[in-house]
Parts: C-alpha cells; structure tokens; sequence
C-alpha cells in the first residue's frame, strides 16, 4: 500500500471510528440514565409482577418493552442488564435485548420513512420480534439461566431480605435530588463499563470498513443465498446504529433482493461489531455464542426462503 493509500485508509477508518463512537454514545447515554432510573425507582417485585412466569409468555413481553423503553443496541445492553438484576426472567431480557433495537417507536418510524407500507418494513418488524422471543425462548431452556451471566453482585429477587432492602432505598424519607443524584451515579457507572466495549467496536468496525474494499464484498453478492450472506456481513462491518440503518438499506433497493435487505435489517441491529463485544461484557462465552448464532441461523433461514419463494 502505498503512502497516499494509506493516509486516505486512515482518514476513512478517522471518519468512521468518529461517526459510529458519536452516533452511538449519545443512544448509550441513554440507555444508561434508563438503566438508572429503573435502579432507583423499580423495585424487584415490580418486575416480577409485570412479566409472566411462563418463560415463552415473558419472552413474549420482553420482545415489545422496546415500545416502552426505545433504545438501539447500543443502550439496550446496559438497560437489560439492570431489569436482570431487577429480577426479570432471563428469556424476557434477552427478548428485549434482541428485539428493542428495532421493536421500538423510533427505529419503526425511520424505517416506515425510508421504505413506506411495504413488505420489507413490515418484514422487519415481524422478523425482529418473533427472532427476538425465539431466541428469548432457548435461554429459558437453561437449568439456571443467571449462571450465563458475568454479574460480580448478586442479582435481585422479589423475596426476603433483597424485597426489604428494596423497600428501604426507595423509603421516603430520601429526598427527590438524592434520588437524582443516585440515577446520574448508576448512569455514569454503566456508561464507562458499556463505553469500552463500544470504544473497542467502533475501532474495529472502522478498521475492517478502512482496509475492506466494499467492491469486493458487493462483487458476491447476487443470488439468492450469497447476497443474504453478503448483507449480513455487511450489516456487521458497519455497525450502523439502528435509527438510521433503514436509509443505508434503502441505498441497496435497486440491486439487492428483499431477503438481503430484510437480513441487513434485521441481523445488523442485534449482532454487529459493537454489540457483540458488549454482550461479551454481561454474557459468559456460552451465552454469547447463542446470541450471535442463533439470530444468524434463523435471519438467514428466513432471508433466502423470502427470496426463494417470493417475487417482492
């Protein structure tokens, strides 16, 4: 490579290490003063009171807390962390987890914007929600499903001393701006744990986007199968967050097939670069080997069947 190569491969990996860390830290941030807020004033049998016990009926609820709390992948992490310690079934956590970054008000207006009442808009959605709960559904098959989890503190649970200890944080004899003070302390705690992972993403994904030509990937990627491939690969090389990855999408319409589409949109905001190193930073191994293959499998099962047997 040479000199003038070299310096235009670093002003790309510059700019783009810079466009991911700034798009995202801001939705981090977010997710961070959530997962605060909910450390403060939910209590742990306030969870276990909302969601079902059945495990595929909680994953079912933990798929759209998305319309509740509207986070991209970037600030769900931290957010589904704390509903864990909070005492949320694991199945319903990792429903949330997979399915907010898309189930949620914002990313669902962006992509109506971009693509209107068509069948790639309303492809996303669904195949967002039922992976979601799907996924959500095999982590309740675990015998204990917290031992997946890397949490040096123990995880709360609506009974005995926990449920007391509860009671008396939130007792009211603590003032409004000590609570506050408390949510911007757990905010800015789990902004520096998550932002490392996000830091370390964002580099890689720069890297990769710096000294990957685009050709060549795009250059595979017709046919039905190859093109899906190609998409998703694509989709974790960018690292786009998810409130704008529907106009990148958009830009591949003329070329790629409905089903590439749909796997870019859908497999992107679950697992790319950045999530996936926060995921290592919450999951144990084996849990995160389940979150990155299980969506693989089944956007992929579901992208090349929608090419294959479909004529959008």
């Amino acid at each position: 490579m040479s000199l003038p190569e070299l310096s235009e491969a670093l002003s790309s990996f510059a700019t783009v290490f810079l466009g991911i860390f700034v798009e995202a830290a801001a939705f981090l941030m977010l997710g961070a003063l959530a997962s605060g807020l909910i450390e403060v004033f939910l209590r742990p049998n306030d969870m276990a009171r909302l969601v079902p016990r059945h495990p595929i009926l909680a994953a079912g609820v933990g798929g759209l807390l998305g319309l509740v709390f509207p986070v991209c992948e970037c600030g769900v992490v931290p957010l589904a962390r704390r509903l864990v310690r909070k005492g949320m079934p694991m199945s319903a956590a990792v429903a949330f987890l997979l399915a907010a970054p898309v189930f949620n008000p914002i990313v669902i207006a962006s992509t109506l914007a971009a693509f209107g009442l068509t069948p790639v808009f309303f492809g996303r959605v669904a195949l967002s929600l039922g992976i979601a709960v799907a996924t959500g559904a095999v982590f309740a098959a675990s015998k204990d499903p917290l031992a997946l989890l890397r949490i040096q503190e123990p995880v709360l649970r609506p009974t005995g001393a926990s449920l007391a200890a509860a009671f008396i944080l939130d007792a009211p004899t603590e003032t409004a701006l000590a609570k506050a003070g408390r949510v911007l302390r757990v905010a800015v705690d789990e902004f520096f744990d998550m932002g490392r992972f996000l830091v370390l993403g964002a580099v890689l994904a720069g890297l990769m986007q710096a000294f990957i030509p685009s050709t060549v990937v795009l250059a595979i990627g017709g046919g039905p199968v190859t093109s899906v491939l190609v998409m998703i690969l694509l989709a974790v090389l960018l690292s786009v967050c998810s409130t704008v990855d529907a106009f990148i999408a958009l830009a591949f319409a003329g070329s790629f097939t409905t089903g590439s589409l749909l796997a870019f949109l859908v497999f992107g905001p679950m697992v790319d670069i950045k999530s996936t190193l926060m995921y290592a930073g919450v999951f144990k191994r084996k849990a995160v080997a389940y979150l990155i293959l299980l969506p693989l499998l089944m956007t992929t099962l579901a992208a090349v069947f929608i090419n294959l047997n479909t004529t959008w």
